[in-house]
C-alpha cells in the first residue's frame, strides 16, 4: 500500500521561497502521476501543480512561473519548490497519488506572512 509523506512547510515571508518534498513508499512511484493540492480555510481543495509518469507538467493559472513540480524516481520523491510567495498562498498543501486508487498524505502547513 502506498503511503505518501510531506514535508518542508513552515511560515515564510512575501517574496520568499520553499520547497516541499512528498516521499512515498510502497508501489510503483515512477509510473504514478503525481500531484500537489493546497487547500486555504473555508476554501475548496486545489490542484497546484501535477506531473506525469513521463515528466509533463500542468499548473494552476495562480501559480504558473512561480512554482514548480518535479520527480526524483530514484528518491521515490515529489517536489514542490515555490519561489515568490504571496500571502495568498497561505494554506495546507496535501500530496496526491493521481494515479487511481487515489492515496493523499498528512498535508503540510504553508503560511506567507509578515
Amino acid at each position: 500500500q502506498v503511503q505518501l509523506v510531506e514535508s518542508g512547510g513552515g511560515l515564510v515571508q512575501p517574496g520568499g521561497s520553499l520547497r516541499l518534498s512528498c516521499a512515498a513508499s510502497g508501489g510503483r512511484f515512477s509510473i504514478y502521476a503525481m500531484g500537489w493540492y493546497r487547500q486555504a480555510p473555508g476554501k475548496q481543495r486545489e490542484l497546484v501543480a501535477r506531473v506525469t509518469s513521463v515528466g509533463n507538467t500542468n499548473y494552476a493559472d495562480s501559480v504558473k512561473g512561480r512554482f514548480t513540480i518535479s520527480r526524483d524516481n530514484a528518491k521515490n520523491t515529489v517536489y514542490l519548490q515555490m519561489n515568490s510567495l504571496k500571502p495568498e498562498d497561505t494554506a495546507v498543501y496535501y500530496c496526491n497519488k493521481m494515479t487511481l486508487p487515489s492515496v493523499w498524505g498528512q498535508g503540510t502547513q504553508v503560511t506567507v506572512s509578515s
